[in-house]
């Protein structure tokens, strides 16, 4: 069982829960807002977001039998003040007076069935908070902040259970496996409460939060299939294709053009695809490629030249390439750029796992092709063939 400074230390690294708090502040007019860790004898803060002066930061306490807290930690139900002047059960209440709020709401944090503490927000003025909406939101961001909990939980008992040497290469590989299931219902929690929040009137720094928690959302769910297609080519399963003798790759490869254009405004990507382009393939698997080998070539390429996807076929066999200008891979890169968690090089503010050519590799293997990559000061070109007729495994 963790410490209470633990569980300070643990909520500090869950990025998103400052972005919460601002959140509920805005959108339902409260000063404070906090995440509280509640216990039999201790109330301490682990987040705290403070507009009113409140006086409290993260790892402050109070007394808990003066909170309503201590209440909600029994009962583990929410509780809701508007107004404490007009509100029968609370206008004679002592917490109220002693902490100089007339308007309260709380929400427990249950993790893994038990009590961890409280989502909750204070304001010495009246707000209206007994809404379906209001409520629904931050108990919707209190189970988002428990589902992060659980998994950082889990996080600390892999890691140690790593320490184990003869254990720890099938131990790695089986934690980021779970890591990469456990982290999609927080994601879908925080995409619930963006969605949730734009029914909701909001002011433009609300809506500007918003919209960077619904980039985050894409950008951490691209990383978690990432994650999710390493675990599965490591756990000996491999890649899974379905290849299909109608598919359309034209079509998928198309919509990957047209998505990158759309993410990437500044840069020029040229596409030169055959027409009517039927390959028997996974189209899904096979655009997951191009994406990849496009992207990589964006990062890598030099930003003020066109990036260039072709796609034919021919008798025997089909052939994507991308190719961009720029500095040459380095030649003690090229034995290793298709190995998971590699890159060409490192840029300052580069993202990604490092991840994407190694997944690029295996689509082309899970279709009995190859990817090969030639890099001069000229140009870097990926070059992804397969033959048009399954490789008799005979």
């Amino acid at each position: 069982m963790n410490s209470i400074e633990q569980d300070v230390e643990t909520i500090s690294r869950i990025d998103v829960i400052p972005k919460i708090l601002e959140v509920v502040c805005r959108t339902t007019g409260m000063g404070f807002a906090a995440v509280a860790r509640v216990t039999e004898d201790r109330w301490v803060a682990c987040a705290v977001r403070d507009e009113i002066a409140f006086g409290l930061v993260p790892g402050g306490e109070l007394v808990v039998s003066t909170t309503i807290c201590d209440q909600i930690r029994e009962s583990h139900l929410p509780v809701v003040i508007d107004h404490v002047a007009e509100d029968p059960g609370f206008r004679e209440h002592p917490t109220p007076k002693l902490y100089g709020f007339q308007s309260y709401i709380s929400v427990p944090i249950i993790t893994g069935g038990a009590f961890f503490g409280t989502l909750c927000a204070i304001d010495p003025r009246a707000n209206i908070l007994s809404t379906p909406q209001t409520l629904g939101m931050v108990e919707l961001f209190a189970d988002l902040i428990a589902r992060h909990l659980e998994a950082e939980e889990r996080w600390a008992d892999s890691e140690a259970a790593l320490l184990s040497a003869h254990e720890g290469a099938e131990l790695r590989d089986q934690f980021i496996a779970v890591l990469g299931h456990d982290l999609r219902n927080p994601l879908a929690s925080i995409d619930g409460g963006a969605r949730l929040l734009l029914k909701t009137p909001l002011d433009d720094r609300a809506s500007t939060l918003v919209g960077m928690m619904q980039a985050s959302v894409r950008r951490m769910a691209g990383l978690i299939d990432d994650v999710l297609d390493f675990a599965r080519g490591r756990l000996g399963g491999g890649f899974e294709v379905e290849r299909r003798p109608g598919a359309s790759l034209g079509e998928a490869l198309e919509q990957v053009v047209a998505e990158l254009r759309i993410a990437h405004p500044d840069r020029v990507i040229e596409a030169e695809l055959d027409a009517d382009l039927i390959v028997e393939s996974d189209s899904r698997r096979v655009a997951q490629l191009a994406s990849n080998l496009l992207s990589n070539a964006l990062t890598h390429g030099a930003s003020g030249a066109p990036v260039r996807l072709s796609a034919r076929e021919t008798d025997h066999e089909f052939r994507l390439s991308v190719t961009n200008q720029g500095e040459p891979i380095p030649a003690e890169a090229m034995g290793r750029l298709f190995q998971p968690f590699s890159r060409a090089s490192v840029r300052p503010n580069q993202q990604g796992l490092g991840l994407g050519l190694y997944i690029a590799s295996e689509i082309a293997r899970a279709h009995d092709g190859s990817i090969r990559v030639v890099s001069d000061a000229s140009e870097t070109c990926f070059t992804f063939t397969m033959p048009l007729t399954p490789v008799d495994a005979g």
